[in-house]
């Protein structure tokens, strides 16, 4: 159930389009539709999120039990008009849901399964999302697909790290345009730095868990983001690619 939703529902009931039942039907579930698993309630689902935030629950499949993951997608899928998306899965498990769910989308490069609104508005604003290296595309790819879900225009620019600054100047237009930034990096985490000191614009870094030696997984990243010198920059946790474009693509509404 998203606001335009309701208010459609409102205004149907008000103008004599829709009787009480009618309503009452359409309102099943609301705020909180049960996710039911042989009987046994294995999940709530929110689905007066979007009303109060603007996009609805995002599930995430990681530590799920499979049934109960199943459980709760054909839940969520039932409220027919409103985006989902579904985060952290394996390839077995996306092949599994997709054939389970044809309805449902597959992001290329990411551990995403999902499907847009029912009616997609034209896409406004513009972030930028950006990647230090290669490896580091399926957390970018993440980011992107989050922001793009949220009715943000997006534009990529990848492999782009410190190591070959020119790539980065590249972006200018990109850099020049965007109203809110997503660059993601592993390794020592430079390149958000590079960023914010090169734009007057929000930069959401991502550290990713690329990286040799003592990288600790993603650790040194974060830790060289969380002490940027720019003061635009501000972090999101390891590999939090779906953290980085939810934010971007709440800022890029104001």
């Amino acid at each position: 159930m998203t606001s335009q939703i309701l208010r459609k529902l409102l205004d149907d009931l008000v103008a004599g389009r829709a009787t009480v039942d009618e309503a009452m039907q359409r309102l099943e579930g609301f705020p909180v539709a049960l996710c039911r698993q042989d009987g046994a309630v294995v999940g709530r689902l929110d689905t007066q999120r979007a009303v109060r935030h603007g996009f609805p629950e995002v599930i995430l499949a990681q530590g799920k039990r499979l049934d109960h993951l199943i459980a709760i997608v054909e839940r969520a899928l039932s409220q027919t008009e409103t985006p989902l998306l579904i985060t952290r899965l394996t390839r077995k498990r996306i092949a599994h849901l997709h054939s389970r769910f044809p309805s449902l989308q597959q992001a290329p490069g990411t551990g995403c399964l999902y499907r847009a609104a029912a009616v997609v508005d034209e896409p406004v604003g513009l972030i930028g999302v950006l990647c230090a290296g290669t490896s580091d595309i399926p957390v970018a790819e993440e980011a992107a697909l989050v922001a793009r879900l949220m009715g943000a225009r997006v534009e990529t620019h990848y492999d782009a790290g410190v190591a070959g600054l020119h790539r980065l100047l590249a972006a200018g237009e990109l850099l020049r345009t965007a109203r809110v930034f997503v660059v993601v990096a592993g390794m020592e985490g430079a390149m958000p730095s590079v960023v914010g000191g090169l734009v007057d614009k929000p930069v959401i870094a991502v550290p990713t868990s690329t990286g040799y030696g003592v990288a600790f997984g993603g650790v040194s990243a974060l830790l060289g983001m969380l002490n940027s010198c720019a003061s635009n920059v501000t972090v999101v946790n390891i590999d939090n690619g779906f953290g980085a474009g939810y934010v971007a693509g709440l800022i890029n509404r104001l």
